[in-house]
């Protein structure tokens, strides 16, 4: 494989290409990426062409569902499932809560679910609500010095047949270890458990082979995908086809219709074809033309993946070797995802402030991630700095950060 073409990425991304941002190196990219280059010119030509009721019988129309169905096609081909196994919905917080009120009626009298608490809330409060419903909710419960969620633990919650549904990160967006979603997935499922992974915090990093991961359930979100601002979702056949239906009645029989209650954004999710497409040009350009659609997500991940791990042990390494700071989650790139936060004597919010004239944007706080923090003895209100970046980010970036990183803390 070769090394990713860090110029010709980066001219697919506009905002490298914007005044006002030069000089400022980007590290909040787990909140929301750049958009790529496909995406913008497919969300502005919907508006500007297309901007109808999809699928009635006029060419604009007709254009308009063309381009909602290509985006659900392409994005299913690469990630290895049926294309009415990815639904859209206008966030992952609000795709998981729609989820929940399937599973809060399909859950037999008795049963058990299991939640971690390395979860961001999205894949964590709307399961533990479920509590009131009368459903036992189980703590798979992580290391509170490294934030490591031991796949061994999870066997003794499973072990009296009680648990129907497992939810877990492939990766948290504080501690950002890895998890081997795989593995996870085949001892939930020995134990007669489906499961619902959170991959908002993996998929900007290469979109994943969810067939092969196993999952029942994978969701993440575009925004921070290099797309529009949707959360999308894989439902597995055997799965979506047994929970309730939460859309409209009359929809009941379409399976990526099921878990959409409310109007699809058209436009964003037309739009979410750019993400294809910045896969497919990437592919072309780094030798993978000729592969199929599944192939070229695969070689694209690898070459995302080996760039962020090159530039991220630097910084892991120069942030072990300080002794003002804590490292959350592993020292070793290979092992984790390029989400980096510590904790310092100041607050998070103050170290990203300091930061900021330097030309760093980064983030300070809870991140929404309270349950893993907590269960960390971070202290919510003094909360963590976080720097996290993609593979459009350059090793001048990292230094550039690294420098500025001396100058304040």
């Amino acid at each position: 494989m070769t090394d990713l073409d860090l110029s010709f990425t980066r001219s697919q991304f506009p905002a490298f290409s914007q005044a006002s941002l030069q000089g400022q190196a980007f590290f909040e990219n787990a909140g929301g990426s750049y958009p790529c280059q496909q995406v913008f010119d497919r969300l502005t030509r919907f508006y500007r062409e297309r901007k109808v009721q999809p699928y009635a019988p006029y060419a604009a129309s007709e254009l308009a569902g063309a381009e909602m169905d290509e985006a659900r096609t392409r994005l299913a081909a690469i990630m290895g499932v049926a294309t009415d196994e990815v639904s859209f919905g206008p966030s992952t917080s609000a795709n998981t809560y729609v989820l929940a009120q399937a599973f809060r009626k399909w859950l037999p009298k008795g049963a058990a679910i299991v939640v971690t608490d390395q979860d961001h809330e999205a894949n964590s409060g709307v399961w533990r609500r479920l509590a009131d419903e009368g459903v036992e909710v189980r703590v798979w419960g992580i290391d509170r010095d490294t934030g490591h969620l031991d796949p061994a633990a999870l066997t003794p919650l499973l072990a009296d047949g009680k648990v129907k549904l497992v939810c877990f990160p492939h990766c948290s967006n504080v501690v950002a270890e890895i998890n081997p979603v795989a593995a996870i997935v085949a001892i939930a499922h020995a134990a007669g458990a489906v499961t619902c992974v959170d991959g908002v915090s993996y998929a900007p990093h290469g979109l994943p082979d969810v067939d092969a991961l196993g999952t029942d359930i994978y969701l993440f979100s575009a925004y921070k995908t290099y797309g529009p601002h949707q959360g999308i979702m894989v439902i597995r056949r055997a799965l979506g086809e047994s929970l309730p239906n939460q859309g409209h009645y009359f929809n009941g029989d379409t399976l990526y219709k099921r878990f959409t209650p409310a109007g699809p954004d058209h436009a964003q999710i037309a739009a979410s074809a750019g993400m294809a497409d910045y896969i497919d040009v990437q592919a072309a350009h780094h030798g993978g033309g000729a592969l199929d659609a599944r192939e070229k997500g695969a070689l694209v991940h690898d070459l995302m993946r080996a760039h962020e791990v090159r530039l991220l042990q630097p910084l892991l390494d120069y942030l072990s070797a300080r002794n003002d700071v804590r490292l959350l989650g592993p020292r070793r790139a290979e092992d984790r995802a390029p989400t980096v936060a510590v904790v310092c004597d100041r607050p998070g919010e103050a170290l990203a402030a300091a930061l900021a004239p330097h030309g760093i944007m980064a983030g300070g706080g809870d991140f929404y991630a309270v349950r893993p923090l907590g269960a960390m003895g971070v202290d919510l209100v003094h909360g963590v700095l976080r720097m996290s970046f993609v593979h459009y980010t350059s090793a001048h970036e990292i230094a550039h950060l690294i420098r500025a990183l001396d100058q304040v803390l």
